[in-house]
This record gives C-alpha cells, sequence and structure tokens, in this order.
C-alpha cells in the first residue's frame, strides 16, 4: 500500500488525486488521508480514504484566522499566519503517523512533513510530492516571491530558504509534539527535510508544466517535474438545463470565480462588482461559487461548483483567484486568464500568466474595481493573447505528468 499525505483545500487535493489514479493504473494499492470532509470528495474518484477525524469546526479552527490565511498578501504576513495555525497539527499527528504505518511507501504534501519522518522511523521510503516547484535554485524566483520582487541568483535562493521556512513552521510541531510524546525525543536529523531526496529510492515529484516554469537546470537529477498533475474525470459532466441553455445562446462567456478564499460576507461587494464590469465590457459572464444571486441581467448566470475540465473550453476566458490548480485548468482549457490573486502563491501564477502573454496583468483583491476588471477581461480577449492561450495548451496537452511522476514513484520501490 502506498499513502498520501495531503492537506489544504478541495483544490489542493485534486493533483494528488490524479497520481493515485496514475498509481492505480501501474498496479499499485494507494491512498490518499486527509481530512475526513474530503472522503466522498476523494472516493468519487475511484481511490481509498484514510480519514483524520477531524474537520476545522471539531478543531475549534478560528474562522478569522482562516480568513487572514487567504488573504495574507505578503511574504510577512504569510509567515505570521503559517505560525498561528501550526497548533492545529498537534491535534492530528497520531492519526496522520497511523495512517503511514503498513504503508510500503509514503507520499508526503509540503505541508505534511510528519510522512517524512514517519516514513524513517517505520524503514520505509518517503517521497516528497510537491503542487508547485519549491527546491532551491538560482534561475528562478520561488513562488511567494514572483513577480513581487527583481529576480537575481542571490534572491531566488533566499526566496526558497522563505518559502521552505513558511512550510516547515506550519508542520514541524507535530512532528516535535508525537515524537517526544511517544518516543521519548525528537527525530534524528530533525530539521526540513525537503532537500533531502537526493537519490532514486527518495526521490521528489513536482506537479508544474516546463512550459509554465521550465525545470531548473541546478536541480538535483532525483527532482522530477514532467508536467502537471490533472485527474481524469470518472464520468462525463452533465450540466443543468439551465447551464446548457445559456451556453447555447450566445458569444462565449467569461467565467468568473474565486474558490475556497471567497468568504459569504463579500458576496453582495463582489458579485456587484462583477456583474458591474461584465456589463462595461459588454461580455456575457457565468459567476460560480457565490451561491444564488437575485436579478442578474440576462447575459448573466450563477452557478454552483462545476468540473474545470469540462467547462474551462466552453468560455472565452477565465477570471479566478489564482490558485495553482484552477491556473493549470486555465492554461489547458487554451483560454486566456484575467488573475485576482488574494494571497501566498495566487501572486506568482497570475504574474506568470501575464509574462507568458495569456493573461491580463494581476489586480490583487484590494485593488479590484468594475472598471479595471473591465479593461483586463477585454485586455485578456485581445486577437494575441487568445492565440498565445491556445499555444500554451497545446503544449502542456504533451505532457503527462501524473503518469510521468507515478512511474518514478513506482520504479524507486525497486532500488
Amino acid at each position: 500500500m502506498i499513502t498520501i499525505l495531503c492537506s489544504g483545500s478541495r483544490g489542493d487535493f485534486q493533483p494528488y488525486i490524479a497520481l493515485a489514479q496514475e498509481l492505480k493504473e501501474l498496479g499499485k494499492a494507494v491512498r490518499i488521508t486527509g481530512m475526513i470532509e474530503f472522503e466522498g470528495f476523494v472516493k468519487s474518484y475511484g481511490i481509498d480514504f484514510y480519514p483524520i477525524q477531524a474537520d476545522f469546526k471539531t478543531l475549534n479552527v478560528d474562522e478569522t484566522m482562516l480568513k487572514e490565511a487567504q488573504s495574507a498578501d505578503n511574504p510577512l504576513k504569510m509567515l505570521l499566519t503559517f505560525n498561528k495555525m501550526k497548533k492545529y497539527g498537534l491535534s492530528i499527528a497520531n492519526e496522520f503517523y497511523a495512517a503511514c504505518e503498513g504503508s510500503e511507501l509514503v507520499i508526503y504534501h509540503p505541508g505534511c512533513t510528519i510522512g517524512y519522518f514517519a516514513a524513517e522511523r517505520l524503514g520505509i521510503p518517503a517521497i516528497l510530492a510537491s503542487p508547485f516547484p519549491m527546491h532551491k535554485t538560482k534561475e528562478q524566483t520561488s513562488v511567494i516571491q514572483y513577480g513581487r520582487i527583481k529576480a537575481s541568483p542571490l534572491k531566488n535562493i533566499i526566496s526558497y530558504h522563505m518559502l521552505q521556512g513558511m512550510l516547515w513552521l506550519a508542520s514541524n510541531n507535530s512532528v516535535r509534539y508525537l515524537w517526544k510524546k511517544d518516543f521519548g525525543g525528537l527525530p534524528k536529523n530533525f530539521g526540513k527535510p525537503y532537500e533531502r531526496h537526493l537519490d532514486k529510492s527518495h526521490p521528489s515529484v513536482i506537479s508544474c508544466s516546463n512550459f509554465v516554469f521550465k525545470r531548473p537546470s541546478d536541480w538535483n537529477e532525483n527532482i522530477h517535474q514532467y508536467g502537471y498533475w490533472f485527474v481524469k474525470e470518472q464520468t462525463e459532466y452533465t450540466p443543468s438545463k439551465e447551464l446548457e441553455d445559456f451556453l447555447n445562446s450566445g458569444d462565449k462567456p467569461v467565467y468568473v470565480g474565486f474558490g475556497s478564499v471567497f468568504h459569504k460576507d463579500q458576496k453582495e461587494t463582489l458579485s456587484k462588482l462583477v456583474i458591474d464590469a461584465l456589463s462595461k465590457a459588454n461580455k456575457r459572464g457565468i459567476i460560480c461559487g457565490m451561491g444564488k444571486l437575485d436579478n442578474l441581467p440576462d447575459n448573466i448566470i450563477a452557478i454552483d461548483s462545476i468540473p474545470h475540465t469540462w467547462l474551462f473550453e466552453k468560455v472565452s476566458a477565465v477570471c479566478h483567484h489564482g490558485g495553482a490548480g484552477t491556473t493549470s485548468a486555465g492554461f489547458a482549457a487554451g483560454v486566456p486568464s484575467v488573475i485576482i490573486p488574494f494571497a501566498n502563491d495566487q501572486h506568482a501564477w497570475a504574474h506568470r500568466a501575464y509574462d507568458l502573454g495569456v493573461g491580463s496583468k494581476p489586480i490583487p483583491i484590494k485593488k479590484l474595481t468594475s472598471d479595471n476588471l473591465a479593461e483586463a477581461i477585454n485586455y485578456a480577449l485581445q486577437d494575441n493573447i487568445v492565440e498565445n492561450a491556445k499555444k500554451l495548451s497545446i503544449n502542456i496537452s504533451t505532457e503527462n505528468g501524473a503518469r510521468e511522476c507515478a512511474k518514478v514513484i513506482v520504479d524507486s520501490l525497486k532500488m
């Protein structure tokens, strides 16, 4: 059994589901471990799930802190928020460790470093699987600083120290707590494990297209990046008649959705702004994830969650918060991006879309107005941006990151 330790939101789980699907096709028994609220979602893809019997409510996670985490728009705020979050890992450390027991190999998200130390103690291999490039390199800036600072070899290295430091800050306390409680002291070589995956039996795998961020040449040869990890949908999505009729009734609409960073207390202000912007840009629109919206004009429809792989190919542009998963889905669909970053790595994906010529200039959420959103939509729909987005999609389609990384993982067991 291969066990994958994962954390984060629904979008954070999707790449790991894709990786699990490929491992399963290669004949490996595999399961994903995470908060119990994601059990139904993961199992809907035919992947076994080991539930951590906790969620934000049972852990009494402060909702204000969650909002801070989703709006941390600079590295210092991110660092302070990650520091506050670390105490919640203590409550679930035992369960994550138990999930690793009986496994032949552990794959861990960079926010679940307990997987590395559990595997070491159990005498089995551990593989770091990251949803973004996170290993030190002189060649490009990390996703928490890209687009914010002028790149240089030294600044680039420092930016990865910052990224790894924050991820370690959020997860090391659970390791420290469990080892002292159950094993009488800290594990050997206690510290950030991210740069320790240096041989074929303990590689790292990365979900990122080389056409978006090229694999750095100064990485160790056992850090593997072959493209995004895209989920294979189990069934063909069937839209509501209302949505199907809307899609067939005019020009391709603009998709607008802000995923898990959207809070209900933003609904009135943000929905009005989006409606005004679509009107000023003279575009039809689909607003996703804001619930029922009253008195919408005929050129706009509101919908709930929907598979991006199904919808994005049917719209003219995707406007979103810049989550890594949503960004990659937009790139793969071959449509221009309008990214409104809220926090963390979202700024990097927003700047990268602009630098690649497949999207408009980023508009941080705090600076968003109906006027600049309308301008961004019109910018993104220029012929050259549309053409660049199509070319990027074609390039991304030549990669199969999940499959190639799954092969690396299976091969590591033969070492």
